[in-house]
């Protein structure tokens, strides 16, 4: 029997850590028995993108020619899985069709229901529930099979698991008398169409779910994700995460083990997918410590906290970290007090700046915040406060993002009373609600794409920052930003980042007042902001020619290659070599070399050296021979 688990991601570089788990618990805890039959539980994984056509997944599909297939849903892919469902089932009708996930946990009834190609939902965790399904589906094939030398096989299989089997350290019981009925957590479709609705699952010990990385080459240039805790303490009216209140945690002795296997094998990046990381403080403190005494320099964990409730102690471990070592993703979602209040999010919002400000100052860690647009009580005025008190703790990207009206959801049950109307289809993001109009949240979307091309691209760093004191706000000034975007039709085109340039640029020239001296203080920080990035061969016409000529050029890296002035760290490099890898330019007057080999680990800009007081063949001062902005 195949029983098939797919994922249909949001990108490539994603990984889905569900389909891992459940087919890792089966694979340990399912029957086994002495004859070497194959364990119930063993399963194939197939992860797609939505970026791929949809035919392109079913022919894979068909030809994997599973019995059993699970989907795994969520608001990113749940349309894409729908459109597959009902494709699939005509290619493959006789290979059942199952889905799970918080897609489809809260309206399972619902989806069985508009999709008769279905045979059940597993709802909520799914590793206990989709081990017995498996072995309720291998015991339902065994009682098929026609020949004698098949029925004895079985025999064996079904003796083996009644008896159960030492696996993992420990026996398995199993009844193999199971019904559909008996499974909990799972809503099904009868043979007469009947849709049933079994109990819930109690929530299962998250230190039971195997480690699903073993073969970590599986995942090369991939995101890892990795659970140290299930469930939420907080209650927020628009996350489905406050409906589970059981927070459980790994043990913290095999979480090290884990995140060791992580280190020593030099993972990029792994992501925390705990909803509240730090709600433990003993918990988040063991973590830290961990990956901090044994950091190699190379892999990042990423992780969701509240910021208000990091404490001194946390707070002093997290500035002594190597830069990059951690990055921390913090949900503020609005500064509107009453919003706050409503929504049933417990935060102090004074608190998190003064946190979010101690972590900044340490310059070692990326912090990137939250809002969330069209939550009750927030109009476009209040929205824009918010942004202007979160865009003030100055992270290093600010994610404006729409409500999402989830089902099973508080938010969902009280969308009548806030006139929230959201979209039908997935992700069912905000239209418009007692507060604020559709014609409100248009205005935002173009503000949030200005936020992620100017602020959140890390692109125009110094020339943003002096740009908002031309505004009474920053939040003005991305308005402002938009508006000139949609008076010369600018949305909906794929600009170049040298054209990003000189859209900036243009739009800087025609501010109120602008005067030619100003303007050109701004070409200047254009020039610094691109050159930080990358060392881009062809500049943007209002830039000019290069500041600095290709004699004095040629003398600089003549001399650097004799002497190491300043590229110590070049040695083994010829004069041709470091100037690929560098750049000269004068900015305001002075020299500045662009190290590209160095970076700043938050930000990927070049390493920025102030040739002072000095031409190129000059002698640099003892005390100024380097210095970073």
């Amino acid at each position: 029997m195949k029983i098939l688990l797919a994922a249909v991601n949001a990108k490539y570089i994603h990984s889905n850590l569900a389909v891992y788990s459940l087919r890792a618990y089966a694979d340990v805890y399912g029957s086994t028995c002495g004859s070497g039959l194959q364990r119930p539980g063993v399963t194939e994984i197939a992860e797609y993108t939505i970026n791929q056509p949809v035919d392109e997944i079913l022919m894979d599909l068909y030809e994997r020619r599973p019995d059993v297939v699970c989907f795994s849903c969520y608001l990113w892919n749940i349309s894409y899985v729908e459109q597959i469902v009902a494709e699939l089932a005509k290619i493959l009708p006789e290979t059942r069709i199952w889905l799970g996930g918080p897609e489809v946990s809260y309206r399972a009834d619902e989806i069985l229901r508009h999709h008769p190609e279905l045979e059940g939902v597993m709802r909520g965790e799914g590793e206990e529930t989709f081990l017995e399904l498996t072995e309720y589906w291998k015991r339902e094939t065994c009682a098929e099979q026609k020949t004698n030398a098949e029925r004895k096989t079985c025999a064996g299989q079904k003796m083996c698991a009644e008896q159960g089997a030492d696996t993992a350290g420990e026996t398995v019981s199993y009844d193999a008398a199971v019904k559909m009925q008996d499974i909990l957590g799972i809503t099904w479709r009868g043979e007469d169409g009947t849709i049933t609705e079994n109990s819930s699952r109690p929530v299962i010990d998250l230190s039971r779910v195997p480690f699903v990385y073993s073969h970590i080459e599986d995942f090369r240039n991939r995101i890892v994700y990795y659970e140290s805790s299930r469930g939420c303490p907080f209650s927020c009216s628009y996350c489905l995460s406050s409906v589970d209140k059981c927070l459980r945690f790994r043990d913290i002795e095999l979480v090290k083990k884990e995140l060791q296997f992580f280190i020593d094998h030099e993972v990029p990046q792994v992501k925390f997918v705990d909803r509240t990381f730090n709600c433990r403080h003993d918990h988040a403190m063991a973590i830290w410590t961990y990956i901090s005494e044994h950091d190699r320099g190379i892999t990042n964990f990423h992780f969701e906290v509240s910021a208000d409730l990091l404490n001194e102690e946390e707070i002093r471990l997290i500035r002594s970290m190597r830069p990059g070592l951690i990055q921390l993703e913090i949900g503020v979602q609005s500064a509107n007090e009453r919003t706050i209040r409503e929504i049933r999010r417990t935060m102090k919002l004074d608190e998190v700046e003064e946190k979010v400000a101690r972590i900044r100052e340490g310059k070692n860690v990326h912090q990137h915040l939250d809002l969330i647009a069209g939550l009750p009580f927030e109009d476009y005025e209040s929205f824009a406060r918010s942004f202007n008190r979160v865009y003030g703790m100055r992270p290093q990207q600010l994610q404006l993002g729409f409500l999402k009206v989830l089902r099973g959801s508080l938010m969902y049950e009280r969308a009548g009373e806030y006139g929230l109307v959201c979209q039908d289809r997935a992700p069912y993001e905000v239209l418009y609600t007692k507060w604020i109009s559709y014609a409100d949240v248009i205005r935002l979307k173009r503000v949030e794409e200005m936020v992620e091309v100017y602020y959140n691209s890390g692109q125009f760093p110094n020339t943003v920052e002096q740009l908002e004191g031309e505004f009474s706000s920053a939040f003005a000034m991305y308005e402002a930003m938009a508006s000139y975007y949609v008076e010369n039709g600018l949305f909906r085109v794929n600009h170049t980042r040298i054209a990003r340039y000189e859209i900036l640029w243009n739009f800087i020239r025609r501010l109120p007042g602008m005067t030619e001296e100003k303007a050109a203080e701004y070409r200047e920080w254009l020039t610094l902001d691109l050159y930080l990035r990358d060392n881009v061969k062809n500049r943007p016409d209002f830039l000019g020619v290069c500041s600095v000529t290709g004699d004095e050029s040629a003398a600089f890296y003549k001399r650097e290659e004799e002497e190491r002035r300043y590229l110590k760290d070049y040695t083994g490099y010829d004069r041709r070599q470091m100037r690929k890898m560098t750049h000269l330019e004068r900015i305001r007057g002075e020299l500045f070399l662009f190290d590209y080999r160095a970076r700043d680990p938050l930000t990927g800009n070049a390493r920025l050296i102030r040739i002072c007081g000095e031409e190129p063949s000059g002698e640099p001062g003892a005390d100024q021979a380097e210095k970073c902005l």
